[in-house]
């Protein structure tokens, strides 16, 4: 696998083969960790990432960790409640300190749009990894959900994802239109017009208001929990009608094509989003997203850092 790439910030400049490759790479290593979970590959040994989450979270933070821990390398936590940023300290000096320190890697995750390039181009020289940045991007949720889908699917070529809810504030959304799209899927946008942006076809989607027409034409129904924290109130007028509208339910599924899956980045709220009749059911992609997420992160770091490219 040729690969030139040592950061990961966004997918915007990946092409298909690049999505292909990685896929193959990450789906690749899923005996090693099942075979060998104490540390299935050693290419970071020697190396030291820190994990800089400036926002809640638990699959992702704690995947990046898994990923690392399974690569070899030693891992710092960090948390800005315990760090000298709660005594003041700017975030350019706390990213100068730890790279000064010797940290060969970082992981971003923050609710600024852009945090990441911002870092990058402060450590140039230190590889960053955007864990989710606003509403703009999650690139390596886009590659798990692309990664789940293909190993239940196989080809997603021909294939269609629907996705459905706060597509408006979600950095999720983004990614994945760019990473199913890469993958030869079309993506058709789903949900409230007051959580759809303004243009979605600029986002390389198309927009079908009625959910039901939109999961008749899907293969993939991809439910995104509705981001309350990065909006104002108002935009629907209950849970209870939201569900009952846009939640994955088993009459929602039965709408889908035959042997239709279900995603959802999670975290979940159930009865809101997801029925948990459809979220623990045979359809549901929603655990074996959770393992893809460490399968993905794992291959990452190798190609990246420790030379997995070969």
């Amino acid at each position: 696998m040729s690969w030139n790439r040592k950061n990961l910030l966004d997918l915007n400049d990946w092409v298909p083969q690049d999505f292909e490759d990685f896929v193959k790479r990450a789906l690749a290593l899923k005996p090693r960790l099942v075979s060998a979970p104490k540390r299935p590959l050693d290419s970071l040994r020697g190396f030291t990432v820190a994990n800089l989450f400036f926002e809640n979270s638990t699959r992702t933070r704690n995947s990046f960790d898994v990923a690392e821990r399974m690569t070899g390398a030693e891992v710092i936590d960090w948390s800005a409640s315990g760090s000298s940023m709660s005594k003041g300290e700017s975030l350019r000096d706390t990213v100068w300190t730890l790279c000064e320190m010797g940290v060969n890697a970082l992981v971003v995750r923050h609710s600024a749009t852009g945090m990441p390039h911002y870092i990058q181009k402060l450590v140039p020289h230190v590889p960053v990894f955007n864990a989710g940045d606003g509403a703009r991007s999650h690139p390596t949720q886009g590659l798990l959900d692309v990664t789940a889908a293909v190993e239940r699917l196989g080809s997603l070529k021909d294939k269609t994802l629907a996705i459905i809810g706060d597509v408006r504030y979600s950095r999720v959304a983004r990614s994945d239109v760019k990473a199913f799209r890469g993958m030869g899927a079309r993506v058709i946008l789903s949900g409230p017009r007051t959580l759809m942006p303004t243009r979605p076809d600029a986002l390389g989607a198309e927009y079908e208001p009625d959910p039901r027409a939109a999961a008749a034409q899907a293969d993939i129904l991809g439910l995104l929990r509705v981001q309350l924290e990065r909006q104002e109130a108002g935009l629907f007028p209950s849970v209870k009608e939201y569900h009952a509208l846009y939640g994955a339910t088993e009459e929602l599924l039965s709408c889908a094509r035959p042997g239709a899956v279900v995603m959802h980045p999670a975290p979940i709220n159930r009865g809101v989003e997801v029925a948990s009749s459809v979220a623990d059911g045979p359809s549901s992609l929603i655990r074996e997203q959770v393992l893809c997420g460490v399968l993905v992160r794992m291959a990452l770091l190798d190609i990246c850092l420790g030379g997995g490219a070969r």
